[in-house]
């Protein structure tokens, strides 16, 4: 009877772990990019367009966790003279800190619907909390693959001093806006 009852726990704690799905990030359709004031004249962007990682989600729990990288060496801004002084030690001094990461396990759903996912977010060897509202959000098989897939949209907005990037403000802005827009499958 012993016997019976363990393989029962066992198999109802085995059908609970295999609920959560991991999603691989794909790069050709996940696009981070960041909003800065310029001077007051104007609102500068740009993106990074290496970005890569791991998404894992359980939508029966209401629970996900996320370990994206970012590529920060990968930032375009459509000028390579400014891309050039943005990489460099006055701002994201890609040649110490080559990646920005968020790390994530707070996951808040509001029904069905992921509303926003809570971490911590590294910037030039600082690590601060940060949490992305999340504006779009699907899960479905994807249709040309198959293959289970999931998508979002996140923005949130940090003051880029708090993580040691001081360099001209601010006559450059100090709040940057950062969007996320993410596909992953399985």
């Amino acid at each position: 009877m012993k016997q019976l009852i363990l393989a029962s726990v066992l198999s109802v704690a085995a059908i609970g772990a295999q609920a959560a799905d991991t999603y691989k990030i794909d790069p050709s359709h996940t696009y981070a990019s960041f909003e800065i004031n310029h001077l007051g004249y104007s609102t500068q962007r740009g993106n990074f367009e290496k970005t890569s990682g791991t998404i894992t989600l359980d939508t029966a729990k209401k629970t996900g966790s996320a370990d994206i990288s970012i590529d920060a060496a990968s930032l375009r801004t459509g000028w390579e003279a400014r891309d050039n002084h943005l990489k460099g030690e006055d701002f994201f001094n890609v040649s110490k800190f080559p990646a920005m990461t968020f790390k994530s396990n707070n996951f808040k759903f509001e029904g069905d619907k992921l509303v926003s996912v809570s971490g911590d977010f590294t910037l030039l060897g600082v690590t601060k909390p940060l949490t992305l509202n999340v504006t779009n959000f699907k899960c479905a098989p994807h249709p040309m693959s198959k293959k289970p897939a999931c998508g979002a949209d996140a923005v949130a907005t940090i003051k880029r001093s708090d993580f040691g990037m001081k360099a001209y403000v601010p006559a450059v802005g100090d709040e940057v806006t950062l969007r996320i827009q993410v596909e992953a499958s399985k």
